[in-house]
């Protein structure tokens, strides 16, 4: 729906998070969406988790598979799931190759994705295809369509006999709303689609991100849930664990799902040991009160851009720490038009955002977190309105 800004007013700063991050105050750091940013507490957890690997290398490898399922245990009871169901992986990037690697194609069989979804996640999907002789089916979302019901319906009205597979967004990276919602997956699956649900944005966000409907769900940690970076999640309905395809062989690999999946031989494992402190400190300042104070501050940069910079918001869903807007016709409309623009809204305002090419006018998404300040989306906005008119 579009939300109604014009009374919507920025939260106060939550006093539990004041030094919290180490973000640089000299920059506006609107796309938290995007890479995250580490609280310092779990960075100085990582460190020291990096200093005992360099004292006895040896030893710690030899402990690690361990550990690493006691953290995972941990994540699973976070995110509400079973620890024997999920494996700790790198990104969704590398989850979705892992999903896509494990169903079985046919030529002429369906994998549905839509216009909302990640590039890269996209082009996995393209790759496969190619491999196996199936076809890619893209779904075009309307950008104001108004509500999850209109979502679902643009989603239902292209499956047909062929379509295996879905792969959808829970929340889409560029317009920043729900799309995998529970009705949906439901839906699919009982129509016999096999889903894969993209969640990057959901850990540490959505108060129950991992539905068990979806037979692939993966997500990041390193954006809300307060990890180290190369920290995700992928979930498997327990009829394909056994069917997992891992992208490498490792002396993981005879005890199945998810120890095949996570070892890689001599990686940097200490992300995801520091990820649990990431939820404890979540949790310790309230997961509501965080997703409540984020959620204002998104509308509110949502609601200075429209006013003070003319742009058009687009169909928001509450309780997302992020909001979208239009731009006007003729700006970030191709892939090449979007980088110069973000390189130059960092040059002439210090501020970092994310921007998506859309025919007729790019998309605009800022994000926000517990560091940013009403003022820097005051500044944006003012600054935009002078962008886009040559000043």
């Amino acid at each position: 729906m579009i939300e109604d800004l014009s009374t919507v007013e920025p939260p106060a700063p939550l006093p539990a998070a004041e030094g919290l991050f180490a973000v640089s105050t000299d920059a506006a750091h609107l796309n938290h969406g995007s890479y995250g940013a580490v609280p310092v507490p779990v960075q100085r957890l990582q460190e020291r988790l990096r200093a005992e690997h360099e004292l006895d290398p040896d030893g710690f490898f030899a402990d690690l598979p361990a550990r690493i399922g006691a953290a995972r245990a941990r994540i699973a009871a976070e995110l509400g799931t079973d620890p024997d169901r999920l494996a700790m992986v790198s990104n969704v990037t590398e989850a979705v190759a892992i999903a896509l690697d494990s169903i079985p194609f046919a030529p002429g069989d369906r994998i549905l994705v839509t216009d909302h979804g990640y590039g890269v996640v996209t082009r996995a999907a393209v790759r496969r295809a190619a491999e196996t002789g199936a076809e890619v089916v893209v779904v075009e979302v309307p950008l104001d369509a108004p509500d999850e019901r209109a979502v679902r319906e643009a989603v239902l009205a292209a499956v047909d006999g062929r379509t295996t597979v879905a792969v959808l967004d829970q929340i889409t990276s560029p317009t920043a709303r729900l799309l995998a919602g529970p009705e949906l997956l439901a839906e699919l699956r009982g129509r016999g689609v096999t889903t894969v649900v993209d969640g990057a944005h959901a850990p540490g966000m959505l108060p129950a991100p991992a539905d068990p409907d979806a037979d692939f769900w993966f997500g990041n940690l390193h954006k809300w849930a307060f990890a180290p970076r190369g920290t995700g999640v992928l979930a498997v309905r327990p009829e394909w664990t056994e069917r997992i395809r891992p992208l490498t062989f490792s002396w993981e690999h005879d005890k199945g799902f998810p120890w095949n999946v996570e070892w890689r031989g001599t990686c940097d494992y200490t992300g995801w040991l520091a990820a649990p402190a990431g939820f404890e400190l979540l949790r310790g300042l309230g997961p509501e009160t965080v997703a409540a104070h984020n959620d204002a501050l998104a509308a509110y940069g949502a609601r200075v851009l429209v006013e003070r910079a003319g742009l058009r918001p687009l169909p928001a869903t509450p309780g997302v720490s992020m909001r979208a807007v239009r731009l006007p016709a003729g700006w970030g409309e191709e892939e090449q038009d979007v980088r110069p623009l973000m390189a130059e809204v960092w040059r002439r305002l210090g501020t970092r955002i994310a921007v998506r090419p859309w025919s007729g006018g790019g998309v605009l998404r800022v994000s926000a977190q517990l560091y940013n300040r009403a003022e820097e989306y005051e500044r944006l906005a003012d600054g935009l309105a002078g962008l886009l008119s040559g000043r």
